[in-house]
């Protein structure tokens, strides 16, 4: 079940605000964007209406015109859902950084509400640990020096986070140990 308006609710890995996203195997289509909310920068990545692949789209200053920026981001790529990344610490718990990114899911979702949108986009978290890393890692490797990562770095921690929950939604899930097997029916006999 839901919480209650403005308050997220933590299981299965994630914390969501506005409702959980399928979790039987099922995704809906469409663009996600994904944000990687710092005090100084955002980073921004976006998909392909299929759900495969994650690519950068910006870096948005923080602070003022902020949210604007975003709500801009949203029209202009109409995704389904909006995916902030939740940085916890090794023991699994938020800290001051994962307080600021569900303080500003929690203004983002606000804005989208008053927007007059039909259909606004979920806003959900997903645990980002090790994302800036994993993103430093990648970009040295691929030649990206340290004084130019800057520029980049918000964005391929963006393009981590929406790309490690876009295959962990795609990921078959465990069959209900407490559901019903499915039969062949009472008639079925097996040979012997």
């Amino acid at each position: 079940s839901r919480g209650p308006p403005g308050r997220g609710r933590l299981g299965g890995g994630r914390l969501t605000v506005t409702g959980d996203s399928p979790t039987d195997g099922t995704f809906r289509r469409g663009r996600r964007l994904a944000l990687d909310v710092g005090k100084a920068r955002i980073g921004v990545a976006t998909s392909d209406p299929d759900g495969i692949l994650a690519t950068p789209v910006e870096t948005v200053r923080a602070g003022s015109g902020d949210i604007r920026r975003i709500i801009e981001l949203v029209d202009e790529y109409e995704p389904v859902e909006i995916v902030i990344g939740l940085p916890r610490t090794l023991r699994g718990e938020q800290g001051a950084s994962a307080r600021m990114a569900t303080g500003f899911g929690d203004r983002l979702r606000a804005a989208l509400a008053t927007s007059q949108r039909s259909d606004p986009p979920q806003v959900c978290f997903t645990d980002e640990r090790f994302t800036t890393v994993t993103a430093q890692r990648a970009l040295r490797d691929n030649g990206v020096r340290a004084k130019q990562q800057r520029s980049v770095i918000d964005q391929a921690a963006a393009v981590a986070i929406l790309q490690g929950w876009l295959d962990e939604q795609r990921r078959p899930r465990p069959a209900d140990p407490d559901a019903e097997p499915i039969g062949l029916g009472a008639d079925f006999e097996e040979d012997e």
